[in-house]
């Protein structure tokens, strides 16, 4: 049967014809994948919240992020103000970043950068061209809210506390030393990040228009990042028990600020709170100048 021999070498020719276009196949799913991996990355942030604690720098991060073309951080990382974080360098702070594709906003936010003296020249270091959120609120509002957060978990873990009068108060007078009044004194802080960055490259957001009417404040950060106006109205509902907005995303998904948003303020006498607003008077006049607007605090 010689003809059994010629169908084995076509029967071979065949299979060998198969492998080849398997093979090709499977290299350019593989090159395919590898490319898709490669567009998807952690990348340095393009912009960072820098402050201001207990400023509304949660309620900003979580309403960016409602942009598609935004994706963040989902903790704090502290990697400028904390030395041990910095230490281990910028491949450290990169793999704390979220994956995204080519095109995406990466956005950071550690309120502690701005009162930190070192931070504003390690972050223009890192990127000379990152854009910066300042989320400013009444300073003396803030300075309550800060001692609140810090008896709220000094109470959960059952340690002693004094009272802010106790605390805000030396002899009858406004105590400059109390470190959540420090961290109010926008101006002196804002002027170490205008000593390295231009006034451009930072964006102040009203803490607490953000609040009352989220919608304009989103807008006008999203012109100041250079994203197309993607966010709208209907990303946002009142939610009568909280008091305050909550978020609803483009997939339907709806979310609001975690209870310890809105926390009922410690208690502090008014004569001690108008003290502390005449205090912060000078302050405010010098950083409204700084900033070019004016807010109406106390």
């Amino acid at each position: 049967m010689l003809w059994t021999v010629p169908l084995a070498l076509l029967v071979l020719l065949l299979l060998q014809t198969h492998l080849c276009v398997c093979l090709r196949g499977l290299r350019a799913a593989s090159s395919s994948s590898s490319r898709s991996r490669n567009a998807t990355q952690q990348r340095l942030p393009g912009a960072i919240i820098i402050g201001v604690r207990k400023g509304g720098t949660r309620a900003l991060l979580e309403m960016l992020n409602l942009h598609p073309d935004v994706e963040v951080a989902k903790a704090e990382v502290h990697y400028f103000n904390v030395e041990e974080h910095f230490r281990r360098g910028l491949a450290w702070y990169r793999a704390q970043m979220p994956f995204t594709l080519p095109g995406q906003l990466t956005v950071e936010k550690t309120p502690g950068y701005f009162a930190s003296p070192q931070v504003p020249e390690r972050v223009w270091e890192m990127n000379p061209a990152v854009r910066l959120l300042l989320i400013v609120r009444d300073p003396a509002e803030r300075l309550v809210s800060d001692y609140t957060q810090v008896l709220h978990n000094r109470v959960t873990r059952h340690k002693p506390y004094q009272p802010l009068e106790e605390l805000l108060l030396r002899q009858g007078h406004i105590d400059p030393a109390y470190k959540a009044l420090q961290r109010s004194l926008y101006h002196q802080h804002l002027a170490r990040w205008l000593d390295v960055f231009p006034r451009e490259q930072v964006h102040v957001v009203d803490g607490e228009a953000l609040i009352r009417h989220p919608f304009p404040e989103l807008c006008r950060a999203e012109r100041f990042l250079d994203l197309p106006p993607r966010i709208a109205p209907s990303n946002f509902y009142f939610n009568t028990t909280k008091g305050f907005y909550c978020l609803l995303s483009a997939g339907g998904h709806d979310k609001c600020l975690d209870e310890s948003k809105g926390r009922p303020h410690a208690p502090l006498s008014s004569q001690a709170f108008r003290k502390l607003c005449g205090y912060f008077r000078e302050p405010n006049r010098l950083f409204f100048e700084m900033v070019g607007r004016s807010f109406s605090w106390c």
